[in-house]
């Protein structure tokens, strides 16, 4: 899954952080959102629930957040990462279920 990410922000476009990630799924741009094991309940089902309005697919991440920063190869915590454009890796194909 990690070379998947370090793909995706290689070569597609993906933003990073909660309130982003809100806006794209209000705006229906997401594609997919990764959510770390780590990030508040409360805030995991708000982004639940609006990627199930906006049927996008939501993906727990089963590292915690330092990990999904690394993976995304930021030097900081994420908790959420939401992908516009896959660009060349498979990751919106390989994770559905």
């Amino acid at each position: 899954m990690n070379s998947r990410i370090k793909l995706v922000m290689k070569s597609g476009k993906a933003i990073l952080g909660f309130k982003q990630c809100l806006k794209a799924l209000r705006k229906s741009k997401a594609k997919m959102i990764l959510i770390a094991s780590n990030a508040p309940p409360l805030r995991k089902s708000e982004l639940e629930y609006m990627a199930m309005l906006g049927r996008t697919q939501v993906h727990h991440y089963s590292g915690d957040n330092t990990a999904l920063g690394i993976a995304c190869g930021k030097l900081f915590n994420c908790s959420v990462l939401s992908i516009l454009d896959a660009g060349d890796s498979d990751i919106l194909t390989s994770t559905k279920e």
